[in-house]
């Protein structure tokens, strides 16, 4: 039996605690950080992304109906200004980092689109370093901005908190990370068309679709910067929530068995989604003091949505990070004062601290991922005899160097991960029975960085 070493994870904090096993248990060792991804997470700047907020909300109102042709006010010009950032940064990325706006025309659409309008992304990509490594991993905020009556497009809207702390948060991780290389290709977008209806998202996951783009995991940021709600009046900067569905997003086009797989083994808790949300939580709780990552079991909140979800629709792992408590005084308001409340999306309304350790969450997650290996190959669980033990086959990954392998496990009920068990080679058995634990395996680079859990596939043959 293999059997190298049990990592015990402390649920619902930021320790990782190793328990060394060979012929005897030896004494309890806290993980290392990646000395690279903590020193990059400690330039996140809470300064910076408030200059960041300070610039896009200058632009008057970002609706996606507003002035595409001003220098100075409207969507057109915040479109520009963010390009001119990643522009700027490109300069310091030894020519990884490239930038620019897609732009296409959106026809009206008789419900919040009334005439023709121009819609832009702003893309920024900054190329793995590794030339055989074909996995991409997007981060995104939506740019514009809304008042009380979506489809007035003059009218001031700031847009600081939403979605200016995604827009900011993607901005500023485009500004520390396109110092770094990384095997795999990070891209940083600024979306368009989410108060109409995700016209920007659904725009880009058409495109990565239709071109096969190797899409491992999305993280979207949208109203991320608030420590504080209406109502209950709770104040609470340690807790980031991160909305992930279950289920495959495009499941009901299903025409391989793959649900009723999922129904047999009992795995509707492990979608892609569901599976990368965990990832944040560990990774992000890691790097990042003072902060429990709140796993919410469902793809986002009431009535409502986020532009995760063309991508959640189309098969890919995409999840929604969103702060704690949200401020509904302070979101799709027109500007005024109504029986002593200010009512509207302003900067100080924020607390950039707060923005600043959530910003760090999607950097530790991202450059994690990014240095990882590839996920393990062809990863399959014996299941042809009745035993009261696990044993688990894999292949080495597609790209990336690797150090070893983590083999995870949870009990059924349980949320996170529980334990892993490293070993350097291609299968281990487990004292511990398959019908009592769901189990994953995990690439692990040289310098510590786990790729996505993948689950495997009962071995019926």
């Amino acid at each position: 039996m293999i059997n190298k070493r049990l990592v015990s994870l402390r649920i619902g904090g930021a320790l990782l605690f190793c328990l060394l096993l060979s012929s005897s248990l030896h004494a309890q060792v806290i993980a290392n950080r990646d000395p690279q991804i903590a020193d990059l997470v400690d330039l996140i700047s809470a300064d910076s992304l408030k200059a960041h907020v300070d610039g896009l909300v200058s632009f008057g109102t970002r609706s996606t109906l507003s002035d595409t042709k001003s220098p100075k006010q409207g969507i057109g010009a915040a479109r520009r200004w963010i390009l001119g950032k990643f522009n700027h940064y490109a300069k310091s990325s030894g020519g990884r980092l490239t930038a620019t706006i897609d732009t296409w025309t959106l026809p009206a659409d008789g419900r919040r689109v009334d005439v023709p309008t121009e819609m832009g992304n702003v893309i920024a990509t900054l190329k793995g370093t590794d030339p055989n490594d074909k996995r991409v991993f997007l981060v995104q905020g939506h740019l514009d901005s809304r008042v009380t009556g979506v489809m007035n497009r003059t009218a001031v809207a700031p847009g600081a908190n939403d979605d200016g702390s995604g827009t900011a948060a993607v901005i500023e991780l485009c500004r520390v990370l396109s110092k770094a290389g990384f095997p795999a290709t990070i891209v940083f977008a600024a979306v368009s068309g989410e108060e109409q209806g995700l016209l920007g998202a659904e725009h880009l996951a058409e495109q990565y679709l239709k071109q096969n783009v190797n899409m491992e995991a999305l993280l979207n940021n949208d109203i991320m910067g608030s420590n504080h709600s209406n109502e209950t009046n709770i104040r609470d900067n340690t807790r980031l929530r991160i909305f992930s569905e279950g289920l495959p997003g495009n499941m009901m086009k299903d025409t391989t068995g793959r649900i009723a797989q999922i129904r047999q083994f009992g795995n509707e808790n492990d979608g892609k989604a569901r599976t990368l949300a965990r990832y944040v939580k560990e990774v992000g709780e890691r790097y990042v003091d003072n902060m429990e990552i709140v796993l919410i079991y469902r793809n986002d909140r009431y009535l409502r949505g986020g532009d995760h979800t063309p991508f959640v629709q189309r098969g890919f792992a995409a999840v929604r990070l969103t702060e704690m408590n949200e401020n509904y005084n302070h979101q799709h308001q027109d500007l005024r004062t109504e029986n002593g409340i200010e009512y509207g999306d302003y900067a100080k309304f924020m607390d950039f601290d707060y923005l600043r350790k959530n910003t760090a969450v999607n950097l530790a997650t991202l450059a994690n991922l990014a240095k990882a290996p590839a996920g393990p190959q062809a990863p399959t669980i014996e299941v042809r005899n009745l035993t009261n033990s696990t044993t688990l086959y894999w292949k080495a990954p597609a790209t990336g160097k690797v150090k070893g392998y983590y083999v995870m496990m949870r009990e059924t009920s349980w949320p996170v991960w529980q334990k892993k068990f490293f070993t350097t080679k291609l299968g281990m058995t487990l004292p511990y029975s398959k019908d009592n634990y769901y189990f994953a395996i995990q690439a692990v680079s040289e310098d510590g960085n786990e790729s996505l859990p993948v689950l495997p596939v009962p071995n019926l043959r």
